[in-house]
């Protein structure tokens, strides 16, 4: 009789994937009992934080993680240059206050690459909200010597949420589940829209530094003595905010720039409303680095054995904005990469692959380490010409959500990676970090990887309170790293890098992508990068 092989074994005779449980153990015992994790993540932010791209902040972290990856004996440690960045920037002194009609210090920042204020200036605020040329002309002569506020107050975000979130199980579940593929690409998640406002128009960054530029060269034209923005998510007591300038020295400078508390903000759109004179003061110290220096990514190995010629990676970005210290953005990131390559070493594993570590910088400006590294490694995603490394890298590691403890993967669409994974994360159900989803995600480094047809991977993390507090605001600081989740964090992708450099094969990959030529202006944008709700 002829034996036919009942359908529901067949997952589970294909998914026999080889996982050493007691080399699992010794991972989680190194971490739990011997952790430097945190002690990485002070240097990181509390020492050396913020970490803006070309900053001396950043080099002297970099330099940092390059001597302890040598005090450990990690292999090649190194900031592997990637080409001139741009102007670099620091915030030296900053003093902000309103004076007039009641004395009140304010909570803000400067925002990057733009100046200072040459000594303490004082002077009356405007509200001048320019989105278009319109406005730019309806404004014109009329800000001289002016505080301009650039853009309406808004309400404050409810607070009626906690702050801290994890994911239930039944959110879990509901992110195994495929997107609705109609809607946008196959695998594409939906990006949640909010009820009753008209859908976000696709993401233009260059229709976007453009209107910038112009709006920087009209308000120093029109000799504006200081710009102001709110916190631009209206979180209570909170700054979010970024850059006001470029790092392109071609770019015009804006005038001097600030990012304000919401309620701040609304109190002084509040009396310029009622006509009730407000007098503000700023004292900013802002230096301008070397434009033509270049910047780097930090890189180090642990060499393999018997295939040492293959590659598995693992990273986070360095880099960070400057209105806290970088701590869950993405110093909790980086402190765990580098966390990973200590067990390794520690615990003198053999693996036939190389595992090469690194860490990013200009991610924050658009992924500019990463992509560099990859066109320089791998292939040029504008041409998809392949170099010789691409076939030797198995796959690459991404963390890059805050704090929060893995609870799974992004498959980034690679079903063949769905078995391999699972019996990967198995060890770690009873830490909650099982999940794996066929979902893509995007906005973080694995994504230069997945665009040149490498496996790369971004792992999920509970939120906490990334997005509703610290991502890119003066709240991203050590005090709101979850130690437990960090430490997790580190066993579970030392387990996984593990996994993947003594795999008897590499890893499967998804055909390799078209070429995608660099857009001209003036041709249509590409879509919006794509996350998972």
């Amino acid at each position: 009789m002829k034996y036919v092989l009942p359908l529901f074994l067949a997952p589970l005779l294909l998914a026999q994937e080889k996982v050493d449980l007691y080399v699992i153990n010794q991972i989680k015992a190194e971490e739990f009992r011997n952790s430097k994790v945190m002690e990485n993540a002070f240097y990181l932010s509390d020492v050396y934080g913020p970490r803006l791209t070309g900053s001396p902040g950043l080099k002297a972290a970099a330099e940092w993680a390059v001597r302890q990856m040598t005090d450990w004996g990690i292999a090649n440690p190194n900031l592997e240059k990637w080409g001139p960045f741009g102007r670099g920037w620091t915030c030296v002194r900053f003093s902000a206050a309103q004076k007039e009609p009641q004395y009140s210090p304010f909570i803000g920042f400067a925002r990057p690459w733009s100046p200072g204020t040459n000594g303490p200036v004082s002077g009356d605020p405007v509200l001048a909200v320019m989105k278009t040329d319109a406005d730019l002309d309806k404004f014109k002569g009329k800000l001289k010597g002016k505080i301009v506020l650039l853009e309406d107050s808004k309400p404050l975000v409810d607070g009626t949420d906690p702050v801290l979130k994890r994911f239930t199980d039944a959110q879990l579940a509901a992110e195994e589940l495929a997107p609705d593929p109609s809607a946008r690409s196959p695998f594409a998640s939906p990006i949640p829209q909010v009820p009753g406002q008209p859908a976000a128009p696709p993401f233009d960054r260059a229709a976007r530094e453009k209107f910038r530029n112009k709006l920087n060269q009209f308000l120093k034209d029109e000799g504006v003595l200081v710009t102001l923005v709110p916190s631009y998510r209206g979180a209570s007591g909170i700054v979010f905010g970024q850059a006001a300038g470029s790092q392109n020295p071609k770019d015009p400078v804006p005038p001097p720039a600030v990012a304000l508390a919401a309620e701040q903000y609304d109190r002084i759109a509040r009396l310029i409303d009622k006509k009730i004179p407000v007098t503000l003061e700023f004292d900013i110290q802002n230096r301008f680095d070397d434009a033509n220096q270049d910047s780097f990514s930090v890189t180090g190995e642990i060499p393999g054995g018997s295939k040492k010629d293959e590659i598995v990676m693992l990273g986070a970005h360095l880099d960070s904005w400057t209105g806290g210290t970088g701590a869950t953005d993405n110093g909790a990131g980086s402190a765990v990469v580098l966390e990973v390559m200590r067990i390794l070493k520690a615990l003198d594993l053999k693996m036939a692959r190389t595992v090469r570590m690194a860490l990013w910088t200009g991610e924050e400006e658009g992924l500019l380490g990463s992509r560099a590294y990859v066109k320089e490694h791998f292939a040029d995603r504008e041409t998809m010409a392949l170099k010789p490394e691409h076939a030797k890298l198995s796959g690459y590691f991404n963390l890059d959500n805050g704090s929060g403890k893995i609870r799974g993967v992004y498959l980034q669409g690679n079903d063949m990676m769905r078995p391999i994974f699972e019996a990967w994360l198995a060890p770690f159900k009873d830490y909650g970090g099982s999940t794996v989803t066929i979902r893509n995600t995007g906005g973080t480094d694995h994504q230069s990887f997945d665009a040149v047809g490498l496996p790369g991977f971004q792992f999920i993390q509970d939120p906490l309170d990334y997005s509703s507090q610290t991502h890119h605001s003066n709240m991203d600081t050590y005090d709101h790293l979850v130690s437990g989740d960090l430490m997790e964090a580190a066993a579970i992708m030392a387990s996984v890098v593990y996994d993947a450099a003594t795999r008897d094969e590499m890893l499967p990959r998804k055909p390799l992508p078209k070429p995608e030529p660099k857009k001209k202006e003036g041709e249509e944008p590409a879509k919006a990068p794509v996350t998972a709700p």
